[in-house]
């Protein structure tokens, strides 16, 4: 299993929120590039970046801050935060992100994620966020009647590149992650794509109980920025 530290952008900051909400923002970093640059240069070989605004609005919104981040990058970075239509997700591929990651589109237009998927192989992920083992949508504010198990499904016949689980109410807090899920969710698609953990990562136990369950990837924000541990050390804990 590998590392993805998160860079999530709210007004331009990078921040990491507490359970989704947008009011409980801990700002970071005024200077998102050069904190996406100090992962890489800690030994990240992929970052991970949500455009929050545009989670929240519905299209992306912090273009030209992820322009610039892409620009600079010197590893792949991964996007997504609002990426609703097919003309978005076309274009922040096309500004050099390695893959983009969809969400509420997965769930509210499936024949364009699907397109999306079979035009760009290998490059979209299917964000599944889960409350419960249901999904939310639209930024983690709407609760859908499909299932986490379900919607990974429905991606790995898309052909998605792999899903990115997160459970919702761990998110930014420490807790623990999700294991049973994640784990579940490996066994059931695991062989036909990636699984990226996410969410409630506090301690480096944490990412060893997460390695187990056959994850690919696991994304780490507020623990890594609170300096619970460091990205080597996180980095070796994973493998």
């Amino acid at each position: 299993m590998k590392i993805l530290p998160a860079v999530d952008l709210l007004g331009g900051n990078a921040v990491r929120l507490v359970e989704g909400d947008r009011d409980r923002a801990t700002i970071y970093s005024d200077d998102p590039p050069a904190m996406l640059a100090g992962w890489v240069r800690d030994g990240a070989e992929r970052v991970h970046v949500v455009d929050l605004d545009g989670a929240f609005a519905g299209t992306p919104e912090q273009r030209g801050l992820i322009a610039r981040l892409l620009t600079n990058a010197r590893a792949p970075v991964q996007v997504g935060g609002g990426l609703r239509s097919g003309d978005a997700i076309d274009a922040v591929l096309a500004a050099g992100a390695c893959a983009a990651v969809v969400g509420t589109a997965a769930v509210e237009a499936p024949a364009m994620t699907a397109a999306a998927c079979a035009r760009h192989p290998g490059r979209v992920i299917v964000a599944v966020d889960s409350i419960g083992g249901a999904v939310t949508t639209r930024g983690w504010t709407e609760a859908e009647s499909l299932t986490a198990i379900e919607l990974a499904t429905t991606a790995a016949d898309w052909g998605a590149a792999a899903v990115l689980y997160t459970d919702v109410l761990v998110d930014g807090t420490e807790r623990g992650p999700d294991v049973r899920r994640t784990a579940e969710l490996v066994e059931r698609v695991g062989d036909r794509l990636e699984v990226i953990a996410s969410g409630g990562v506090g301690t480096l136990d944490h990412i060893r109980e997460l390695a187990q369950t056959g994850a690919a990837w696991v994304i780490v924000g507020r623990a890594l920025y609170e300096k619970r541990f460091t990205l080597a050390e996180a980095i070796e804990a994973a493998c």
